[in-house]
């Protein structure tokens, strides 16, 4: 990997000869004399690699950095000392192959701690098991923090507070009874795992937030029979009330960050407008008394407090890109990152108590990126580890924002990733494209590195990726337009499609609709919907069948109130949620389908695989099918993420042939 200085260069260079018009249209700038061409084209294996370099942690006296990183396809968790003993030895500890990683943090300057996930069933039901490891260098042992024992208990890895000023406790949400999901507040001895209760559960109270001082301030969430519940903590009566005490608090508030001895939270609201903004609400006065930061175009997604807790100095939204956006005269180290390197994403992973120091990911569009250490002072970040070892930025796409108008008027914003053989001057036209909806459905994309879109780009494809109705961080009347009737998503996804043949971007012949989750159900529902726009279909994960879906969610806690918010107002209707399962219009599919999931999925369920597969077999339709045995609906088990990659390649081959814009 060259220095971010040369590669930010370089494809700001390119950038000037593939211009892009954020009209109603793709515009491929010429340039005289200018040409990008790629080398040949990564492996499919290639990208089936999961990330290099997971999380990682710098010790609060700033000497060491604890990196999760993935050998192989296992992770383990490299420490290594920074600055003038870089040279030492480096400590490497494997976490072997059934457990994944969410993150690491280090509780004192002598232990780390890594929360880790397994798949596990329980009475034949896939669950997601969650532990907190600890390592103490000095002694080189480690063990798990909080041992569920003989209990069942998916969630032993919370932590709600690292109480700075106490590195030999942190405080941990867990209950100590089965299937109890109002936990205590536990304080937990890291070495010894003893723990102490400094609070008992409350009914409807499922998680805990503690002010910047450590004491828990606030709780929320369901009780048995749905109902939603805030508690609050009045600092003024030591009493706790309910948030129907508060004017403007309702128990599905979003809150921030508490402040102030607890008597002011950071709160999320509308304040009348379409979008999320920040604003300061004080307990005292039971109102909101300031407004932080308000975008009339995306909802507000976080805050940044300085280093005592107290203080907002910025807010976080998604646009095209993830953006912070500074207050007043406030400057970080990371915002003099973001300031020299427009491009690119950078993302906060950890830092030195003083600051000066940080970890961040860095990545653009068209560059995967890596692991970062940068300091105040410093000429460039110094890189840690790639995030993909066999994916560069010279053989990557490059990915463009565009927009169309749905057939109601609704303008969709979108993007798409071109083939990175694609020239400056050269015509769009008739191009093997690849439609490329979210998953969630209630998510986004984003203008950021994608590995999905990249692996269609480099086979030769473009692709496009849009934020159908539904799709989170534009506004409240964009999101409920999609999260109450799922036909307007699928209209919006196809309406994005024929966007593309009208406009002659794609070849007709060389169409294909693919997704994951939410997106394999609208790339099945695309095929069969409208048998003669696509030409093939790629569904990794996808659910197949609304009803049986919904007896599945039932499973789980709240799992049927889940689902009826889940699937939105209009699939209440039984016919309609019929009419709209891929399972049950697959005789209408006249096009090869290739059908992918895990048998472990918690998300959709295994036997939506099953009978998609029978009822496309009994149609007669050409299909490849992929099971994955212990694997979850992520493909976080490398070796079959790597299939899943070989494969795609070969069935788009199979069907299409191999496209003239692949690098040989």
């Amino acid at each position: 990997m060259t220095l971010i200085k040369l590669r930010a260069a370089k494809r700001s260079l390119r950038n000037l000869f593939l211009g892009f018009g954020i009209a109603m249209g793709l515009s491929i700038a010429p340039l005289p004399g200018a040409s990008f061409t790629a080398k040949a084209a990564p492996s499919a294996k290639a990208f089936g690699e999961l990330p290099v370099a997971y999380d990682a942690a710098i010790s609060p006296d700033g000497e060491r950095i604890a990196v999760v990183v993935n050998v192989r396809g296992e992770y383990g968790v490299l420490v290594k000392k920074m600055g003038n003993n870089a040279k030492d030895k480096p400590l490497f500890i494997t976490m072997g192959k059934k457990l994944k990683p969410n993150w690491v943090k280090w509780a004192n300057n002598k232990r780390w701690m890594v929360s880790v996930r397994r798949q596990d069933e329980y009475r034949g039901t896939p669950y997601t098991m969650r532990f907190l490891l600890s390592h103490n260098i000095e002694t080189n042992k480690s063990g798990l923090v909080v041992d569920p024992k003989k209990i069942f208990r998916q969630v032993n890895d919370r932590v709600i507070d690292w109480l700075e000023d106490d590195p030999d406790h942190i405080l941990m949400a867990y209950s100590d009874n089965e299937f109890d999901p109002f936990p205590d507040i536990k304080k937990v001895n890291i070495e010894t795992g003893r723990d102490k209760t400094v609070q008992r559960s409350r009914l409807g109270v499922e998680y805990w937030m503690t002010d910047s001082d450590g004491i828990h301030r606030l709780g929320w969430g369901r009780t048995d029979n749905g109902t939603e519940r805030m508690r609050i903590h009045n600092p003024m009566t030591d009493k706790w009330d309910d948030s129907d005490d508060y004017p403007g608090l309702e128990a599905d508030t979003r809150v921030f960050a508490i402040k102030n001895g607890g008597t002011q939270y950071i709160i999320g609201d509308y304040q009348g407008k379409d979008t999320l903004g920040l604003y300061l609400y004080d307990l005292k006065q039971k109102k909101i008394v300031e407004k932080i930061f308000h975008n009339d175009e995306y909802d507000a997604s976080g805050v940044v407090m300085d280093s005592e807790g107290e203080t907002v100095i910025g807010a976080r939204y998604t646009a095209d890109e993830r953006k912070t956006e500074l207050l007043d005269e406030y400057k970080t180290v990371l915002e003099e990152l973001r300031s020299r390197f427009k491009d690119y994403t950078v993302s906060f992973v950890d830092r030195t108590e003083q600051g000066d120091t940080v970890l961040v990911k860095m990545s653009a569009p068209y560059d995967p990126g890596g692991l970062y250490v940068f300091s105040r002072g410093d000429d460039y970040p110094s890189l840690m580890a790639e995030m993909y070892r066999g994916l560069e930025s010279k053989d990557m796409g490059n990915v463009v924002s565009t927009r169309y108008t749905a057939r109601d008027g609704q303008i969709i914003p979108a993007y798409v990733t071109l083939p990175p053989t694609i020239e400056a001057g050269q015509k769009i036209e008739n191009l093997p494209f690849i439609v490329l909806p979210h998953g969630g459905p209630y998510a986004r994309d984003a203008k950021r590195f994608d590995y999905f879109a990249q692996f269609f780009a480099t086979r030769g494809y473009g692709v496009l990726q849009m934020n159908f109705r539904g799709s989170e961080g534009f506004g409240k009347a964009f999101s409920e337009a999609g999260r109450s009737n799922w036909v307007v998503m699928q209209n919006d996804v196809e309406d994005g499609a024929r966007w593309l043949l009208e406009k002659g971007y794609a070849d007709p012949k060389r169409f294909c609709a693919v997704g994951w989750s939410y997106g394999g159900y609208a790339a099945l529902m695309g095929v069969a919907k409208d048998p003669d726009l696509y030409s093939c279909a790629i569904s990794m994960a996808g659910l197949t069948d609304i009803d049986r879906a919904k007896i599945d969610m039932g499973k789980y806690r709240h799992g049927r109130r889940d689902a009826k918010e889940f699937f939105g107002e209009a699939f209440q209707d039984k016919s309609l949620r019929k009419a709209n399962s891929p399972v049950n219009v697959a005789h209408q599919i006249k096009v090869p389908v290739f059908l992918a999931h895990g048998e472990q999925d918690e998300n959709v369920f295994f036997n939506q695989f099953e009978r998609m597969k029978k009822a496309l077999r009994k149609a007669k339709v050409p299909s490849k099918f992929l099971a994955f045995e212990n694997e979850n609906h992520y493909l976080s088990n490398q070796k079959n993420r790597e299939e899943f990659f070989i494969e795609v390649e070969k069935f788009l081959r199979g069907v299409h042939g191999e496209s003239e814009y692949m690098k040989p």
